[in-house]
């Protein structure tokens, strides 16, 4: 079964400590739609800095929403040059430190 699973990756003009806190932000909005609990269970993501890259997993109706946001909030906050998108396959087996999952 093909898994809807989207990999981010940013150019080096854009701080990837600002990405990371773009995607805490896509978070709690994902939290105020879905409620905590729920986004804790079914908000599954990679954040690989040495790669410049965030995963996130949209198998799931709060994965899909965390997509949504965080590719809305990336556009409009670094512009549609910044990152290039990809679909996987799936969600890397190694998640590095400080990832979700």
């Amino acid at each position: 079964m093909s898994r809807e699973v989207y990999r981010y990756a940013f150019g080096r003009d854009v701080a990837f400590a600002e990405v990371l806190a773009t995607l805490d932000l896509s978070l709690i909005a994902v939290e105020s739609m879905h409620g905590e609990s729920r986004s804790r269970l079914d908000a599954r993501f990679v954040d690989d800095e040495p790669k410049r890259a965030i995963v996130i997993d949209a198998s799931t109706e709060v994965g899909r929403t965390l997509n949504q946001v965080f590719v809305g909030y990336v556009r409009r906050e670094f512009g549609e040059t910044a990152f290039r998108v990809e679909r996987l396959d799936r969600v890397p087996e190694t998640a590095p430190a400080g990832a979700s999952g």
